[in-house]
């Protein structure tokens, strides 16, 4: 009796296990399954050189793209499919379905970690602000904004340096969401605003481009922290996340990484020098 009781159990134990090893992907393994079967995975981006770029052609091009596209690629999703978006957007185009993954200089922030789940770092950078030649209002960092009562400066909505002029106390109505770098640059050259704000490598690729000898460019900020992106994926596609991270963990190793990245001015050792969870639990 005992061994006829043995052998049960074994039996239903072995039909367990192929119930088990038979099972579909659960819904989080299944989103990679998903733009593999899509063809390609749609990323949101902000056109803000070197970070992120479309040509006149539409070829969708910056370090963090290309990192993305080589990553989907190697995880077996043939391309990305790219959609301009502010900032402040993305997150919430993410949560919708909108997007598959942000991959756009999105900086790694504690609330933005709860919101989204993000890979492990890609690219970092500093604070940077383009004024006028002679800098005639002293501007060294956003508390001199601030300190100036007649000063305004321009910011992408929802970025990092909305958050951190807002932050050093300049009030809502002297900080001036711009659209994209052609604008920012537009509106201080024509005097509406007196300091642009954006990341060391994108001011510094949009006044390369402008070639205005009435330019110059404050970098970095006082005061500023050096802040990191990751590619960002919607809470509930940690499986895809993960299995993203793994390959850039191989970039990384064999040096594909820097290959990719450096000739945008980017620093490979600086996205390997930090994590995930130090940029997500950072107080600054």
């Amino acid at each position: 009796m005992k061994l006829r009781h043995f052998m049960t159990m074994a039996a239903g134990a072995s039909t367990l296990i192929t119930v088990l090893a038979a099972a579909p992907a659960s819904a989080d393994d299944a989103k990679l399954e998903e733009l593999k079967a899509q063809g390609f995975a749609r990323i949101a981006i902000a056109n803000e050189p070197p970070f992120t770029a479309v040509g006149a052609d539409g070829k969708v091009s910056g370090a963090a793209p290309d990192v993305a596209r080589e990553i989907f690629k190697r995880l077996g999703v043939a391309d990305v499919v790219a959609s301009i978006s502010e900032y402040g957007a993305m997150i919430p185009g993410l949560q919708a379905g909108r997007h598959d993954a942000v991959t756009a200089g999105l900086f790694m922030k504690p609330e933005r970690c709860a919101a989204v789940a993000y890979s492990e770092p890609v690219l970092c950078d500093a604070e940077a602000m383009l004024v006028k030649k002679g800098n005639p209002k002293g501007f060294k960092s956003y508390a001199d904004v601030a300190n100036d009562q007649s000063a305004t400066i321009g910011a992408p909505g929802g970025g990092t340096e909305e958050k951190l002029a807002l932050e050093a106390g300049l009030p809502r109505d002297r900080v001036i969401v711009v659209p994209d770098g052609q604008s920012g640059l537009k509106m201080l050259q024509d005097g509406r605003i007196d300091a642009y704000s954006l990341p060391v490598l994108s001011i510094n690729d949009l006044v390369k481009k402008a070639n205005d000898p009435n330019l110059e460019v404050i970098a970095p900020v006082q005061g500023a922290p050096v802040y990191c992106d990751g590619a960002a994926f919607k809470k509930g596609d940690e499986a895809l996340r993960d299995a993203f991270d793994v390959e850039l963990a191989k970039l990384k190793e064999s040096g594909e990484f820097a290959k990719i990245i450096e000739p945008y001015g980017f620093s490979a050792a600086a996205a390997m020098s930090t994590t995930r969870e130090k940029l997500c639990t950072a107080t600054q």
